[in-house]
């Protein structure tokens, strides 16, 4: 797509049927890395603090050139950066399928499970899929070109959402959120509780801020930090919190592919107009929340539009200005039109393609054939299992091999980019890097004190940079460069020997 560079970052759920008392979500994230990087060498350790919850060993790069390493007790895989939806895909599901064969090395696949949703029925705890999207610097990163993406973020979740039973328990102080809501900010029973059997997003209701800085217990729709990663004074990287994680292929390339093109449309001035809303947060539960589909919301000027309007509002705008650039936009182009004419009929269209409604098809006939209510426990079980990354065991895999679900990229595709980067961006050169690293002992140097190896590392690696020890640091502040030809020579360069006094 066109001057654009996409990235997804996941933090995994895990279910444990073990009664061993050492299987514990720590005990796996550490046992997969240590499987990931020491014994199989698929990548290259940190040797470094990257803050002061990532200490040394927590994590690395991969061969593929993304990353892998436990972030506040989860697994997270980061893609490295593309330019494709294809690329994108493929990436994204060979992060899943590395964890899932881990787990088989492993021998625990039968009594552990990972799970690629965003919530805990258990805890009401949410884990994020963000999603990161290279813009320009003279993107209007202010509340004024930020309020037009809005619209377009709050109401995406329309074909984006990955579904959930129930709702969680939010509080803001001591007063569960729900009670501040408006009486009709979802479907409530005699005696005015809220009562939400199944609603399309996981996300909204953990989001609670339209822009903020920082990402942890105050979640917003956009993250404000400006951290680039990348040469500041050309680029931003916008770092969005509030999407689900997606099993579907269809609809993680459409959920990337159309938040790009809207944000084209922002940047080149050409963003439809009057559409902001008059309450965002709520409008993001509320369209979640609401069991009718009419997904209705209050704009600034007063109007109501449906969510439905709204994006057909940017979509006929991507149209007129984008149809023909390039191959991914036309691809967008197509599935946003599609998928918005069926989200106006029989949802069951929708099945295979777009998460909720995958999901939503297979409780509604289950419960139907087993007289469930929505409150059965084992309705939240499928729920989960719907996300399982073990094939055998995943609701949404099983779609999958009945041919009900559109393919975006092939197995073949997703086995090489477990192993292999994107080749036309900045990812490529980084793992030239990673495979020259992989197979050197950097932990058994006789040359130094193991103190002074402690206190200064054979190396570091970030993405817009990295340093070997004695050499100069090497930066690539370019994403769509892939600086493969520069690594190389670089890489040839005799070591320059440092004295222990360096």
């Amino acid at each position: 797509m066109l001057n654009r560079i996409f990235g997804i970052e996941t933090e995994y759920g895990l279910l444990i049927n073990s009664d061993d008392p050492d299987h514990s979500p720590s005990w796996l994230a550490h046992r997969v890395i240590d499987q990931v990087f020491r014994i199989r060498e698929q990548g290259v350790l940190d040797l470094h603090y990257r803050g002061y919850d990532e200490p040394p060993g927590n994590g690395g790069f991969l061969l593929n050139s993304g990353r892998l390493y436990v972030d506040m007790g989860h697994l997270e895989f980061a893609s490295p950066e593309c330019t494709t939806l294809a690329d994108l895909v493929a990436t994204d599901r060979a992060g899943d399928r590395l964890l899932q064969r881990t787990l088989a090395e492993l021998n625990v696949d039968q009594e552990i499970s990972l799970i690629k949703n965003n919530i805990d029925h258990e805890t009401d705890a949410t884990f994020g899929c963000h999603e990161n999207y290279l813009v320009s610097r003279h993107f209007p990163f202010n509340l004024q070109g930020l309020n037009k993406l809005i619209p377009f973020l709050v109401t995406r979740q329309i074909f984006t959402g990955a579904g959930r039973i129930g709702m969680a328990e939010i509080y803001d102080g001591w007063i569960p959120v729900e009670q501040l809501l408006p009486k009709d900010s979802g479907h409530r029973d005699q005696k005015g509780r809220l009562h939400v059997p199944f609603q399309i997003s996981q996300r909204a209701d953990h989001i609670v801020n339209d822009f903020f800085e920082w990402v942890q217990h105050n979640r917003a729709i956009i993250n404000t930090r400006d951290e680039p990663l990348a040469d500041p004074n050309q680029f931003r990287r916008i770092h969005l919190l509030l999407g689900d994680s997606n099993m579907a292929e269809v609809a993680t390339a459409l959920k990337m592919g159309t938040t790009g093109l809207v944000m084209q449309l922002v940047e080149d001035g050409h963003a439809p107009v009057g559409l902001e809303l008059e309450e965002p947060i709520q409008a993001l539960k509320e369209i979640s929340r609401d069991p009718t589909r009419k997904w209705e919301v209050r704009l600034a000027n007063g109007q109501i539009r449906s969510a439905i309007d709204i994006q057909e509002d940017f979509l006929k705008a991507a149209q007129d200005h984008y149809a023909g650039q390039d191959d991914d936009t036309d691809w967008v182009l197509d599935q946003w039109e599609s998928v918005l004419h069926d989200l106006r009929g029989d949802y069951t269209k929708l099945v295979g393609r777009v998460d909720w409604a995958s999901k939503l098809w297979l409780l509604e006939s289950f419960r139907e054939e087993e007289k469930l209510e929505w409150d059965d426990p084992w309705l939240k079980s499928l729920d989960l299992e719907y996300h399982n990354l073990n094939p055998e065991k995943s609701l949404y895999f099983g779609l999958e091999e009945e041919g009900r679900a559109p393919r975006v990229t092939t197995n073949t595709a997703i086995d090489l980019a477990m192993q292999n980067p994107p080749r036309n961006t900045r990812a490529f050169g980084r793992s030239e890097l990673v495979k020259e690293l992989i197979g050197k002992d950097w932990n058994e140097d006789p040359s130094l004190e193991p103190s002074l190896e402690r206190r200064f590392p054979h190396y570091v690696i970030n993405w817009s940079i990295f340093q070997l020890r004695g050499q100069p640091p090497f930066p690539m502040p370019n994403p769509f460069k892939t600086y493969v030809k520069e690594v190389r020579a670089h890489l040839a360069e005799p070591e320059a020997k440092t004295s222990p006094s360096a």
